[in-house]
């Protein structure tokens, strides 16, 4: 399969630590990339004088590939706080807050929410209602209790001691196969291979230029071949911050992908409902079901649904007549 990729320059404003603006960013990265790049034959992106004549166009294209998306990174990469530690339990608390998030919401409650639980112990021991206040502004918090569940686990089946394999990540409550492998990547600079909505959308656009209804399977070969194996963690950071930046700037491949889907309206919906049951619970404490039904403005019969659903979840205790948080 030979790589084909697209000039993937566009006009917008990054992030770009160091310099006055993200105008300043923008120009900067676009003037000196456009110095460089020619397109050749098939549209591929050439930086003269810099590619091995000897090397296959498989490795060619690969090279430039990540050359660009690390020229992205050096001139616009974003800095984050996750991005300052090596600490996986703190990677570990960015990576399950980050899925279904956007990022400008995790900075917000990031840095409080390990200010309040600064180790895998500490979240371990935690109040459960204490972890839902804390995490109260991220949304799905289901996730919440899962993050403390896996906090449980690790410290009763490995001392405390975050996992590195794979098959140990995938066993936690709340990570799949593609938050073990990002896990892995950023918490231990592993080259496993995973795709998320960033690396989606940059490798949909600079390879699938002209198609619609793209399979992931189509793009986690590309994903595996591109990958820095010196630096997997690195080069994830890079290609999430130019996806980041696409998402912002031009019409999003994503909606090219079969795997899109466009999320339901949140006014309104049982998530909203079941938000407000656990907000209000963490601000009120133990109520009378009536009351706080009345209080979030629900249906009688639909609230109660949620409420049993929330208890059966693990958020909740219901003794009939009051509701509480679970202890």
């Amino acid at each position: 399969m030979v790589l084909t990729m697209f000039l993937c320059v566009y006009p917008g404003i990054p992030v770009c630590p160091g310099l006055n603006s993200r105008r300043d960013c923008e120009e900067v990265f676009i003037m000196k990339r456009r110095a460089v790049i020619i397109k050749d034959d098939l549209g591929v992106c050439v930086l003269p004088g810099s590619v091995s004549g000897n090397m296959s166009r498989k490795e060619h294209d690969t090279e430039k590939f990540q050359r660009f998306i690390y020229d992205f990174y050096k001139n616009c990469g974003r800095d984050l706080p996750w991005r300052r530690t090596g600490d996986p339990y703190r990677i570990l608390v960015s990576e399950i807050m980050l899925q279904q998030t956007q990022v400008e919401r995790v900075n917000k409650k990031y840095t409080s929410f390990i200010t309040r639980f600064p180790d895998i112990q500490a979240l371990s021991r935690a109040n459960p209602g204490d972890v839902l206040e804390e995490w109260q502004g991220l949304g799905y918090n289901r996730r919440a209790l899962s993050l403390k569940k896996t906090a449980e686990r690790i410290c009763d089946t490995y001392g405390g001691v975050i996992p590195e394999e794979e098959k140990d990540l995938v066993s936690l409550p709340g990570i799949g196969p593609a938050t073990a492998s990002s896990i892995r990547a950023f918490a231990f600079n592993k080259p496993s291979v995973f795709i998320e909505t960033n690396i989606r959308r940059v490798f949909i656009h600079c390879f699938f230029a002209d198609r619609e209804g793209v399979h992931d399977s189509e793009i986690l070969p590309l994903v595996s071949r591109t990958l820095d194996p010196v630096n997997p963690r690195e080069w994830y950071w890079a290609l999430m911050d130019y996806g980041a930046y696409l998402g912002k700037n031009i019409p999003n491949p994503n909606k090219r992908s079969s795997h899109y889907r466009k999320q339901g309206g949140f006014e309104g919906s049982d998530r909203q409902v079941r938000g407000g049951i656990i907000r209000t619970l963490i601000k009120e404490g133990k109520m009378e079901k009536t009351e706080l039904l009345e209080r979030i403005s629900a249906d009688d019969a639909r609230g109660r649904a949620l409420i049993g659903q929330l208890e059966k979840e693990g958020f909740l205790s219901d003794d009939g007549r009051t509701v509480s948080l679970r202890k």
